[in-house]
């Protein structure tokens, strides 16, 4: 299993659009081969810092998640959001 911490950081105003965005990914997530579990967190002293944290059967399920197209859609699309690029990192047990 691997845990995938992906962190945002939300420009101006836009958490609204950014939290509509979130949870169209986590449901399509959910979908996918070797999607266990998933949640969305901000922080206590900044309301446009998001972490993100999802568990998936292995590496591969992830990277397969991350390659699709409908995955790259809506990444774009949040990314227009974004002060500054995803942080993505990967965990193992």
């Amino acid at each position: 299993m691997v845990k995938v911490l992906l962190e945002r950081v939300i420009k101006g105003k836009n958490v609204g659009e950014i939290v509509r965005l979130l949870r169209q990914m986590r449901i399509r997530a959910m979908q996918q081969p070797g999607y266990i579990s998933g949640e969305t967190l901000h922080a206590v002293d900044d309301p446009n810092l998001y972490l993100v944290i999802s568990t998936w059967e292995s590496i591969a399920h992830w990277h397969s998640w991350v390659q699709s197209p409908e995955r790259r859609q809506l990444q774009e699309e949040i990314d227009t959001y974004l002060q500054s690029p995803t942080v993505e990192r990967v965990f193992t047990y």
